[in-house]
């Protein structure tokens, strides 16, 4: 696996607006997507009473090119697992599978067994997936089963409305898009060109709330260009969007194209400033240190975070699996382990209705930051603009980045 440069992340203070629509993941490329022979679950949830136990499914991508993440997760989960495991809560978690994260692969059909897999395990609750392709289909079975579902990562807002026991720790994509705009504002940027991928719903969901915040606040979107998420050449809308005069460019894709992208960008003459999503996290720019100085994306924690929870993590985890693989997905993956032993706590018990119980309305603090689940099981937390490092001969030197609290957003 390619080394990839860390980022690392300068938190902007401010809670999401968790009722926003579209999300992380297209709901194009799920298309309804599991098969008849996998709509069904293979086992109903598990009665854990008051054993103490909590018995957890994960699924997450293992494969392909989203591995990077599913290996993020299984480390988190096995990081958090033992602590909690040896700690003093008086509860513990098994994850079934053998302990491993059941692969997605980012397919929807392949979601799905996944999900009877682990559910033939018969746990009380599943922690997944980072995809809202994958994660939709998991979320309207689990609904059916009764099941405890907790999304990480997966930002359509339709995910947590398939039912009462659907929940997420992540933000919305349009919040996204909305910060996106106010960072632009921030950094006193007055015109912006945008190029997204017309095939999916994610990067479709980012541009339109992107440029509907920017003319909100007075920045000019002086160019839209169209891409698909298999091209590989974005020469011609890089050219248009240096045309353009733009400050700005926003791309708001998958973590695949985003080198292909910025590396046309600068080669056309872009010399301000690129700007993605949290599909950007762990993006791999081997060789393109340069190129990737002032870019930014929005993500779900900063890893730059002093609070105590956000350096333990990190800190414990570099010394276990190095940096590689320690990205936004193993933090959500992590906190989801311990938001589940505080469903049980909340509750006072392990089985799958207590659990749900326990997690409605949840305040909760973790790697995350300060999170309060609203009234649809949507996260309502901060966001943090990270930014890419520029390798330099004397060391590593941050692109310019002046933070800035942001009011709390209203929701809509």
């Amino acid at each position: 696996m390619k080394k990839r440069n860390r980022v690392l992340a300068l938190t902007v203070a401010a809670a999401m607006s968790a009722s926003l629509l579209a999300g992380c993941g297209s709901s194009a490329q799920q298309g309804g997507a599991a098969s008849s022979e996998t709509t069904t679950s293979t086992a109903a949830a598990s009665d854990g009473g008051e054993d103490n136990l909590i018995r957890v499914g994960v699924v997450c991508s293992m494969t392909g090119g989203s591995a990077i993440y599913g290996e993020g997760a299984q480390n988190a989960i096995d990081m958090a697992v033992e602590e909690i495991n040896a700690g003093d809560s008086g509860y513990k978690i098994e994850i079934v599978n053998g302990g491993k994260v059941a692969d997605d692969a980012k397919d929807a059909k392949q979601a799905m067994n996944a999900y009877n897999k682990v559910m033939a395990d018969s746990p009380e609750a599943i922690v997944g997936s980072f995809f809202s392709s994958v994660t939709l289909p998991m979320a309207e079975q689990a609904s059916k089963d009764g099941m405890l579902l907790l999304a990480t990562g997966a930002t359509n807002a339709d995910v947590t409305l398939k039912g009462s026991t659907i929940f997420r720790n992540c933000f919305i994509d349009p919040y996204q898009g909305k910060m996106a705009a106010l960072f632009a504002k921030d950094k006193g940027f007055t015109k912006a060109a945008v190029i997204y991928a017309k095939d999916d719903d994610y990067s479709n969901g980012l541009k339109d709330a992107f440029i509907e915040n920017c003319e909100a606040n007075g920045i000019e979107v002086a160019y839209t260009g169209e891409c698909m998420t298999t091209d590989t050449d974005y020469s011609s809308q890089a050219a248009q969007a240096v045309a353009s005069g733009a400050e700005l460019l926003y791309y708001p894709c998958f973590l695949d194209t985003v080198p292909l992208l910025v590396g046309a960008a600068r080669n056309a003459g872009f010399t301000g400033a690129i700007m993605g999503g949290d599909g950007w996290d762990g993006s791999d720019t081997t060789g393109l240190s340069a190129q990737f100085d002032d870019c930014y994306f929005t993500n779900h924690y900063s890893s730059e975070d002093t609070a105590p929870a956000v350096q333990n993590f990190v800190q414990k985890y570099t010394e276990k699996y190095g940096t590689e693989s320690l990205n936004a997905c193993a933090a959500l993956y992590y906190d989801a382990m311990y938001m589940l032993v505080q469903a049980a706590e909340n509750a006072g018990g392990t089985d799958t209705a207590s659990l749900v119980k326990g997690m409605t309305g949840m305040s909760f603090t973790g790697v995350g930051g300060d999170i309060t689940l609203d009234e649809n099981g949507d996260a309502i937390k901060s966001i943090a603009i990270t930014p890419m490092w520029t390798a330099q001969s004397s060391g590593r030197k941050r692109s310019a980045l002046t933070a800035r609290s942001f009011p709390r957003l209203n929701k809509k």
